[in-house]
C-alpha cells in the first residue's frame, strides 16, 4: 500500500480530485496518511478532516527563519513515513533536504503543458494569464517529479486542453483544472502505486 502525503496550499480542489479517485476504486493500493498545507485557512485541511485523514499546517510565518520552518517541514513528513509526496497547488518552495531525503517519490501538478509557462513566477492564474497573451490554442497539465530546480523534473503525463474565443484566465483555469489537471494525477498516482512507472 502506497503512502501518500499531500501538500496544498489553498482550495483543494487536486485533494477532492484524489480523495474521489481512490473512492472510486481509480486509485489503487494507495492511501493518503497527511495533508499538509502552510495556510491554516486553506480548505483543504476541512476536505482532508471530513474524510478522516490527518491534516496539519506548517506555516513559514510561524518560524523564525526559512531554516527553521524547513526542518519543521521535513519533520512532519517524516513523521508519517510516506513512499510517496504529491504536491497539489503547493505554493511554497520544498526545502532542499526533502528533494534529497526523497528523491524520486515527490510528484507536482503544473498547469500548463511543460517546458511552456513554466518555471520560477509561473504559478496559479500567472501561467494562464501568460497563455492567454501568448495567443496559444492549446494548453493543459502536467505531472512531473520534483527535483531542485522549478518544474524541471521528469515528467510523467501531460494532458492537452484546448484554448477557447472569449476565455478568461479565470475560465481557462477552471477548464485545465477539469479536463486535465483532475484526471491526470490521480492516474499518475495509480501508476505510482502500482508500479506501472
Amino acid at each position: 500500500m502506497l503512502r501518500v502525503c499531500v501538500c496544498v496550499s489553498g482550495g483543494g480542489t487536486n485533494l477532492q480530485a484524489i480523495i474521489d479517485a481512490i473512492d472510486a476504486g481509480r486509485i489503487t493500493n494507495a492511501q493518503l496518511v497527511r495533508v499538509i498545507s502552510n495556510n491554516k485557512g486553506a480548505y483543504a485541511l476541512e476536505r482532508a478532516k471530513n474524510k478522516g485523514i490527518d491534516a496539519v499546517c506548517v506555516s513559514p510565518k510561524d518560524y523564525e527563519d526559512r531554516e527553521r520552518f524547513n526542518e519543521a517541514f521535513l519533520r512532519c513528513v517524516d513523521e508519517v513515513k510516506p513512499d510517496l509526496i504529491v504536491l497539489a497547488g503547493f505554493l511554497v518552495v520544498i526545502p532542499p533536504a526533502v528533494i534529497q531525503q526523497y528523491e524520486g517519490r515527490i510528484i507536482n501538478v503544473h498547469p500548463a503543458l511543460i517546458p511552456s509557462f513554466c518555471g520560477k513566477g509561473y504559478y496559479g492564474l500567472r501561467v494562464h494569464e501568460a497563455a492567454l497573451a501568448r495567443g496559444v490554442k492549446v494548453t493543459g497539465a502536467t505531472v512531473h517529479f520534483v527535483d531542485e530546480g522549478t518544474d524541471t523534473g521528469p515528467i510523467l503525463l501531460q494532458k492537452a486542453v484546448d484554448v477557447l474565443p472569449g476565455d478568461t484566465p479565470e475560465v481557462l483555469q477552471r477548464r485545465v483544472m477539469e479536463q486535465a489537471e483532475w484526471v491526470i494525477l490521480p492516474q499518475a498516482i495509480d501508476m505510482i502505486a502500482n508500479g506501472k512507472c
